[in-house]
């Protein structure tokens, strides 16, 4: 893509009421515009940066057996109803009334509405196990959207449900979620921390919240300082083994919010232990029969009893997870982009737009890259090269090649690492291959 052509409308300054740096740089790199309060349009590069991270969660998602639906946003109130959670979730859920004066409502979550579509569906043993996910627009009317994407009235969330016969078989699936969520965050390059949680208004009494560690991070967080030593993607995940050995590894170093953590009965001795700042990204349920009984989503064992469906529900903030990553990874210059996610690989840079030799190498470059099928954003603006150099900081791709005079004349160009900030030198015959290869 040519930066010329590219609607990327960055900000020199930061907007008043981008109170943190995720939220700063959004703005500033043309990710975003607010709409309206807590809610957001995204513009061409923030995409690219949401459809990064919902094909990993997806990628992950298919590969634990998840089947991808998609459900409607706008649900009948008469199930919540049902499943005795209308009156309880309070006044984040927006509730809509239509011009025959039925009850509707704008959905937060979507156990009941996955748990009529199962009731109807499936009648006996032999159908289960059951995972369903999608990857959809919710709303939730906080009383103070603040923060941006990190915490807003609209968002982009995966949610799944499991649907097993007995206890036994629904902690299995709940073991799959645990380990796919780990494989997913790493892959976005964040390191994730599990952390047991209070179930709150989805009830259960099993649950786990995925934490990123950022210096920024909204919440403080204790944990054991042996979990440097974990690697999510060590070995192929085999999902149709064992995986609670795999739960009590992730499970057996301590870790702890703020809110969960009691400095007076901590395990930890005081040299073992880590505090930092984190951001929740991820959160795990498994709650049994609390839908499916009083939503009559019952089927038959092999004895022919009817039992009530073993129920787990799993959510990722995609959306969340632009301004986790951002505030994990940048600098005072902007953004620093893990390449699996980077809206571009690479950023390549034309100094001088004025002289002939540098628009020919250039140009031979971006139609060798886009040959290659190297995702290149590619700066052809006649500005000055502080200019150049500093959006390309800004947006934050994970490397920058520079075509300029100097270069021309030993017949090189300047790769920049955006993460090290290390910078070589290329014979313009290898550039394109070498970022085909990674």
């Amino acid at each position: 893509m040519r930066l010329s052509k590219y609607f990327l409308p960055t900000l020199k300054e930061t907007p008043a009421e981008a109170r943190i740096v995720s939220h700063r740089l959004m703005l500033r790199a043309g990710m975003v515009r607010q709409a309206s309060t807590g809610i957001y349009s995204w513009l061409p590069l923030g995409l690219r940066v949401l459809q990064k991270i919902e094909a990993i969660v997806r990628d992950e998602q298919v590969n634990s057996g998840a089947q991808e639906i998609l459900m409607p946003t706008i649900q009948s109130a008469d199930l919540w109803k049902e499943s005795g959670r209308y009156e309880d979730y309070g006044k984040e859920m927006l509730r809509i009334t239509d011009r025959h004066g039925r009850e509707m409502l704008y959905g937060p979550t979507n156990e009941e509405q996955i748990t009529d579509i199962v009731r109807h569906a499936i009648k006996s043993y032999k159908d289960l196990p059951k995972n369903l996910f999608q990857i959809q627009w919710k709303f939730r009317d906080e009383i103070r959207p603040r923060f941006g994407v990190m915490r807003g009235r609209e968002f982009l969330m995966k949610d799944n449900y499991s649907f097993d016969l007995d206890e036994a078989a629904g902690r299995h699936s709940y073991n799959k979620m645990f380990v796919a969520y780990l494989r997913t965050f790493a892959r976005m390059g964040l390191r994730a921390i599990p952390m047991a949680a209070e179930s709150g208004p989805i009830g259960g009494d099993l649950s786990h919240e995925f934490i990123v560690l950022a210096a920024t991070g909204e919440s403080e967080v204790f944990y054991h300082k042996d979990f440097d030593r974990f690697d999510a993607m060590a070995g192929d995940a085999d999902y149709n083994s064992d995986l609670q050995p795999v739960v009590d590894h992730w499970t057996s170093l301590y870790a702890a919010t703020d809110e969960q953590h009691d400095a007076r009965k901590c395990p930890v001795p005081e040299a073992d232990l880590v505090t930092g700042r984190g951001i929740e990204v991820g959160h795990v349920f498994f709650f049994g029969a609390k839908y499916s009984k009083p939503m009559g989503a019952v089927v038959q064992d092999a004895d022919g009893n009817t039992v009530p469906l073993q129920m787990g529900s799993y959510g990722i903030g995609v959306s969340r997870l632009v301004g986790a990553i951002i505030e994990a990874s940048h600098d005072q210059a902007g953004i620093i982009w893990p390449e699996s996610v980077a809206p571009y690989l690479v950023g390549l840079i034309n100094l001088r737009t004025d002289d002939e030799g540098c628009l020919k190498a250039s140009e031979g470059l971006y139609a060798a890259f886009l040959k290659a099928g190297v995702e290149v954003l590619y700066d052809d603006r006649a500005e000055r090269p502080g200019a150049k150099f500093s959006n390309m900081d800004l947006i934050g791709l994970p490397w920058q090649v520079t075509i300029g005079p100097k270069g021309l004349e030993k017949g090189v160009a300047e790769i920049k690492s955006r993460a090290s900030g290390e910078r070589t030198e290329l014979k313009l015959s290898e550039v394109v291959k070498h970022f085909a290869h990674l």
